[in-house]
């Protein structure tokens, strides 16, 4: 892999990880599990893996912005989570800032500066 392909992928990550913030947070506003949130994510386009995704999830529940509960009632316990009323206010001015940058990007993009 040459160097200009090496700084692509390293900014497409930095690029993607605020956004897998925002697309979980958006999936989160419904009950659902891990497994249920990376089929979500990859139905929208946007791969994730497990080992990603839990600690994201462990760190957005450790800062207020998640509820979860064990579901021991199926033949394997599961871990739902879903967005708290925190959750919901940060889920919704995350959302404004997201459609603001992304129209002003847009705009820079598309004017060539």
């Amino acid at each position: 892999m040459n160097q200009t392909n090496v700084l692509l992928e390293n900014m497409v990550s930095e690029l993607r990880r605020g956004t897998l913030i925002l697309s979980v947070l958006a999936l989160l506003r419904q009950r659902q599990y891990g497994y249920s949130l990376v089929s979500g994510l990859e139905s929208h386009g946007i791969s994730i893996e497990a080992g990603t995704l839990y600690p994201l999830l462990r760190r957005l529940e450790k800062q207020g912005l998640l509820d979860s509960e064990w579901d021991v009632d199926q033949s394997r316990p599961r871990r739902y989570y879903v967005l708290n009323e925190s959750g919901q206010k940060i889920l919704a001015q995350l959302s404004a800032e997201w459609m603001g940058m992304t129209q002003a990007i847009q705009d820079l993009i598309q004017s060539g500066g």
